[in-house]
């Protein structure tokens, strides 16, 4: 005759077998990030490492600056924003669309002046800016972009900004600066460091890294955005951006990590 086993020898091995299993995590959060367009590689470098380490997943989107704050202020669902200047996050926080005391520079933007031409710049730009032969120089407006401010900010330091007044062509982002100089329609441009250090891309030619009293810090701010205020993810992100691991890959990009 075949024992059935008690109800007291089963609970018994009901709980042997939970006292075995591992515990359980907190469940993972995906966060959506904005990105601004100058810092989208070095993101995308940063999301393996941030997912590894928390467990947690990303989403990037990227686009100008200025595009992205649109959006934000409509209400598109973004939980953080990697903005390409320290006015936009600040600007967020004034109109309730992020949190107050969450935003910091997560890097600082670095100029160099760019051209394809191996030969055409040495070790001090001035004089491929002060060349005759020079027909255009390509710089990111001014009134949209913020390595424009710098780019104008480092021709007036030099005292060059009149100057060149009629060789100066501008996009209307340090992208679109960076695509003049590609193709030649500008023998010249300034453009950020991080675009001419991306292992991607491996960019060639001759190239002036603007020293950085020329020009005031280019700051770029992160922010908790109201619709992340929740999201583990969007938080731990923001924890992680200040960590000697992001900051070694954010620095590879050309930028400088932190505040």
């Amino acid at each position: 005759m075949r024992i059935l086993p008690s109800f007291r020898a089963i609970l018994v091995a009901i709980l042997a077998v939970f006292a075995l299993a591992p515990p359980p995590t907190a469940a993972a959060d995906t966060a959506l990030v904005a990105v601004a367009a100058n810092f989208a590689e070095a993101a995308e470098a940063l999301v393996a490492p941030f997912q590894e380490a928390s467990g947690h997943k990303l989403t990037l989107t990227t686009g100008s600056t200025g595009k992205l704050y649109a959006q934000i202020a409509e209400g598109a669902p973004f939980d953080v924003m990697l903005s390409a200047d320290a006015g936009t996050p600040a600007k967020l926080v004034d109109g309730g669309h992020a949190v107050a005391g969450t935003a910091f520079t997560y890097a600082t933007g670095r100029l160099t002046l760019w051209s394809s031409d191996p030969g055409r710049i040495d070790d001090d730009g001035r004089a491929a800016l002060a060349d005759p032969a020079l027909r255009f120089v390509a710089i990111a407006n001014p009134d949209l972009a913020p390595y424009g401010v710098a780019a104008r900010e480092t021709l007036q330091s030099l005292r060059l900004w009149e100057t060149l007044q009629p060789k100066i062509v501008m996009g209307q982002n340090v992208g679109q600066t960076h695509a003049m100089v590609a193709t030649g329609a500008a023998e010249l441009g300034f453009v950020a460091l991080s675009a001419v250090r991306s292992p991607r891309a491996r960019i060639e030619g001759s190239r002036w890294d603007v020293p950085q009293d020329l020009y005031a810090p280019i700051r770029q701010d992160a922010v908790l955005l109201r619709h992340g205020a929740g999201n583990a993810a969007a938080t731990a992100f923001l924890d992680f951006l200040r960590s000697d691991k992001a900051a070694a890959v954010i620095e590879s990009f050309g930028y400088v990590a932190g505040d």
